[in-house]
C-alpha cells in the first residue's frame, strides 16, 4: 500500500500535481470519487497520509456529486488513524459559506454584512437589515455559482415571488451586502502548510466567477486578469489565522478592500486550490514544486 492517497474528483485539475509526484518518484494512489466505495467497518485507511482534493464546484459537473460522500470517508479514515490533509473539519468549513463567515468574524476580522436563512421566502425580511445592492449566495457554491445581485428590495421580492433566486444543494442561502471592491479587484491569498505561499490580485470585470486556474479558462467563461501582489502583512497574518482555525492545510482566502470605507473584508475560504494559471508567467515559479516538497516532508513525518 502506498503511503499517500489522493482523493479527487475533477479529471483535469490535478494532472500537474500527479505529474510532479511522478517526476519525483513518489509512490501514491489516486482515488477518483466516482466509482469509489468505502467500508465503514474497515480497520485501516487507504494510506497513512491522505490528501483531500474534492472541489465544492463538483455539484456543477454532476448531480451525484461526492461532497457529502467524501466528508464521511475522510471522517472514517481520520478515525482509523490516517493523517488527512484538508480533512473532515476543513471540508465542513469549505462546504458552508455561513460557517466560513462565522469563523472569520469570530477571529475579529471584518466580513460583508450577511444574513443566513434556509427558505427563499425569508430573504426579503432578512435583507431589510442590509444596505442594497445585495447579493444572494448559495451556501455551497463554487466558481461563482449561485450568486445573484439585486439592486433594491423590489427586485429581490420579485425574484423570490417568481422563484428565480439562487438555490443551494443544502437549502441554505445567504443575503449579503454587495461590498464594492476597490479598483474592482479582489485579493486571493494562497497558503501551504498553514503559511503564506503567494497572493494574486484578480480582476473579473464584475463577474462573480473568479476561479484563477487553467482548467477554469473555458470557452464562454468570463476573462479574468491576475497579477502577483505582496499584501499588507496584516492581511497575510489574517489569512494564516483563518486557515489555522479552519483546519486547512492547503487553500486560499479571498479578501476585498471595501471602497465605501477602506475596510478589508474577508468573504471566502477555499480549501481546494489548484493554483494560478500560467504560474511561471504570473509568479515566476511553479507552486506545484513547493506543494510536492511539502508533501514529501509530510510523508517523512507520517512515517516517523
Amino acid at each position: 500500500m502506498p503511503d499517500l492517497a489522493i482523493l479527487y474528483e475533477h479529471p483535469q485539475w490535478f494532472a500537474p500535481l500527479f505529474a510532479a509526484l511522478d517526476a519525483r518518484g513518489i509512490d501514491y494512489t489516486a482515488i477518483h470519487a466516482d466509482g469509489f466505495a468505502f467500508d465503514p467497518a474497515a480497520a485501516a485507511p487507504p494510506a497513512p497520509l491522505v490528501f483531500n482534493r474534492i472541489a465544492m464546484s463538483s455539484f456543477l459537473r454532476a448531480p451525484e456529486h461526492p461532497i457529502f460522500h467524501a466528508a464521511a470517508a475522510l471522517a472514517q479514515w481520520q478515525a482509523r488513524g490516517a493523517r488527512v490533509l484538508n480533512g473532515a473539519h476543513a471540508l465542513a468549513i469549505d462546504s458552508s459559506k455561513a460557517r466560513q463567515l462565522s469563523l472569520i468574524a469570530g477571529l475579529g476580522l471584518a466580513i460583508p454584512a450577511t444574513r443566513v436563512v434556509h427558505r427563499a421566502a425569508d430573504l426579503p425580511a432578512a435583507a431589510a437589515a442590509l444596505r442594497f445592492p445585495i447579493v444572494v449566495k448559495a451556501n455551497i457554491g463554487g466558481s461563482g455559482a449561485g450568486i445573484v445581485r439585486y439592486d433594491d428590495a423590489a427586485a429581490l421580492a420579485a425574484a423570490v415571488a417568481d422563484g428565480s433566486v439562487p438555490d443551494s444543494i443544502d437549502r441554505v442561502l445567504l443575503a449579503q451586502e454587495y461590498a464594492p471592491a476597490r479598483g474592482d479587484r479582489i485579493i486571493r491569498i494562497e497558503t501551504l502548510g498553514g503559511r503564506f505561499l503567494y497572493a494574486i490580485e484578480v480582476d473579473g470585470g464584475g463577474s462573480f466567477d473568479l476561479c484563477p486556474a487553467d482548467a477554469c479558462a473555458l470557452p464562454g467563461k468570463p476573462t479574468i486578469t491576475m497579477t502577483r501582489v505582496d499584501p499588507d502583512p496584516s492581511l497575510i497574518a489574517a489569512a494564516e489565522a483563518i486557515v489555522a482555525a479552519a483546519g486547512i492545510d492547503v487553500g486560499g482566502v479571498e479578501v476585498l478592500i471595501d471602497d465605501r470605507d477602506g475596510v478589508a473584508r474577508f468573504y471566502d475560504i477555499n480549501a481546494l486550490s489548484n493554483f494560478v494559471a500560467r504560474p511561471l508567467e504570473v509568479l515566476g515559479w511553479d507552486p506545484h514544486a513547493r506543494l510536492v516538497d511539502w508533501l514529501t516532508a509530510m510523508l517523512a513525518e507520517t512515517r516517523r
